[in-house]
């Protein structure tokens, strides 16, 4: 390294841990978030929109879910969706306007999941990257990632059903880096006047049973308490699986307990700390007791609503191939893990919809 880029460097980080400490000191004078009335999310993922190579071709290697999907979501009581959608696609240009067609049909989408009588999280499902550039780089900074969110505020702060996911699982990137990114379009939002939730994930892939886990990314625990949100209503977003290694990628589910204790302990640590959180992933196959651990992770959630937000399954959707494991189809071969959800759905208490 040349000893200009050095000094620019150690200015970076400087500047970097400055930010953390305002932000860190920032949450210890300001109440934890509270949203006026408690929020009551049960519901599923309706994947697509991420898939595929970008740009891709509409209708081939991606698709929104269409209104006759949504539908029959809402139809087993849900109350809320989790949309994935890709940042490349929907600006393609870092600090440009929106792209207009992909705009259309994520508000289409939205509408129609409004229609339904669901609540839509807007998940921007890039895992802290805009193509090959992750943020906190030259490329894409924090300041380029506020932009698109207040890009999307801006078009969505009148329309109560939205939430908005800042970003799916972060898992490379420092959480003290992640924790400035996110407080940057905490504030872009804020700013445009939305005032809906913001749901805010840890770094190291955001799993409840890592939360407070000395990561290589940092201990999301202790560095996620610097989250400041001048509205006062946001919650962190965690996954948790409940096969072996917890990602999700398998079948099995031989660590459902494991999972289960997981997210008892992080309502222990939600409730010592005043915070709420949101279950955005939580899926399994119909294999033998794996729908069973999947009810008894929602059945926690639901209990404890000073605490959670709610949680949405991972995944339905369109493009799915018949053959993934947490394909979720009411009438697929996965029709007892959906079976499992509408129970947790409309188990007491009930969720107003």
């Amino acid at each position: 390294m040349r000893q200009s880029d050095k000094r620019q460097s150690d200015m970076r980080h400087r500047l970097a841990r400055l930010a953390v400490a305002l932000s860190l000191a920032g949450a210890l004078l300001t109440p934890p978030a509270r949203a006026a009335e408690p929020l009551c999310l049960r519901g599923v993922n309706l994947s697509g929109a991420e898939f595929g190579t970008v740009p891709g071709r509409y209708g081939f290697d991606y698709l929104y879910p269409s209104a006759e999907t949504i539908g029959r979501f809402a139809a087993l009581g849900l109350t809320a969706v989790r949309l994935p959608i890709r940042w490349e696609r929907l600006q393609p240009v870092l600090r440009q306007p929106l792209d207009p067609d992909e705009l259309a049909r994520l508000e289409a989408t939205v509408s129609a999941a409004t229609q339904a009588g669901l609540r839509t999280v807007i998940d921007l499902h890039n895992y802290a990257y805009h193509g090959k550039a992750r943020i906190d780089s030259e490329m894409v900074t924090a300041e380029a990632f506020a932009d698109v969110w207040r890009r999307l505020a801006q078009h969505f702060r009148g329309d109560a059903s939205v939430a908005f996911g800042l970003m799916n699982e972060p898992h490379d990137i420092p959480a003290a880096r992640w924790l400035v990114a996110a407080n940057a379009a905490i504030a872009a939002i804020r700013e445009t006047g939305a005032r809906q939730l913001v749901l805010v994930s840890g770094s190291g892939w955001s799993g409840a049973h890592s939360w407070t886990a000395d990561l290589p990314t940092g201990n999301n625990a202790a560095i996620m308490l610097g989250v400041a949100d001048p509205g006062r209503n946001f919650a962190y977003e965690v996954h948790q699986y409940l096969d072996a290694d917890f990602s999700g990628t398998h079948a099995e589910c031989s660590r459902g307990a494991d999972a289960l204790e997981a997210v008892e302990r992080l309502t222990g640590w939600l409730a010592k700390t005043g915070r709420r959180a949101f279950l955005g992933e939580i899926g399994a196959s119909a294999r033998r007791n794996c729908p069973e651990r999947l009810r008894a992770v929602l059945d926690h959630v639901n209990a404890n609503p000073q605490q959670w937000v709610g949680w949405t399954a991972w995944s339905a959707g369109d493009l799915w191939a018949p053959d993934y494991p947490l394909k979720l189809d009411p009438s697929g071969a996965n029709a007892p893990v959906v079976a499992a959800i509408q129970g947790a759905a409309q188990a007491k208490p009930t969720c107003e919809r």
